[in-house]
């Protein structure tokens, strides 16, 4: 009898070290732990010679009051507008809302303001907007690139912003409002 109670003992004693031995061998490490690059960690590797870049030009301007005078360089046409809808509705939706008038459900929370507002469309000229999405302002991120080594995943190109310029001006008002599914 003793020894069937020993020999139990042993066994439990066993069973309750052996899984603790078992997951301190380094098979049992998480794989988040493991050695790897995370994203936007350590040094970027330089791009290979004769790569072709794909995040856009970086603006000629440094900042929004020099982009003021700047003229729209693509004519507002029904394809202008319409890709710079679809961009609107990609990146400027989210606080804007898809009318622009500052419905969605954060406008409040940010302070987005209204761009069918008789200031906006009257006062602000194409260029201050352009300027707005490529710099941003105060709670507004920017969406341009400014330099190379600044680029970002979300940057639009010099062209996509005026896209958007062109559907702000003419697409969003009640008046000029064109129908696209």
């Amino acid at each position: 009898m003793k020894k069937a109670v020993v020999l139990l003992s042993v066994s439990v004693l066993l069973g309750l070290i052996v899984p603790a031995s078992v997951l301190a061998w380094p098979w049992s490490q998480d794989m988040m732990n493991q050695p790897s690059i995370k994203p936007q960690e350590g040094k970027m590797w330089p791009f290979p010679k004769r790569s072709i870049p794909v995040m856009g030009l970086s603006t000629k301007v440094a900042n929004r009051e020099e982009s003021k005078e700047l003229t729209n360089p693509i004519l507002a046409s029904a394809e202008s507008i319409k890709e710079g809808r679809t961009l609107f509705r990609v990146y400027c939706a989210a606080c804007h809302g898809l009318s622009g008038k500052a419905d969605s459900p954060v406008s409040g929370k940010i302070g987005a303001i209204d761009l069918t507002d008789d200031y906006v469309q009257s006062n602000l000229t194409e260029g201050w907007l352009w300027g707005t999405i490529t710099f941003g302002s105060y709670v507004m991120p920017a969406y341009g690139v400014v330099s190379a080594s600044t680029a970002g995943s979300n940057d639009l190109t010099v062209d996509e912003r005026w896209h958007i310029v062109n559907y702000m001006k003419n697409g969003l008002t009640s008046e000029t409002q064109i129908a696209y599914p």
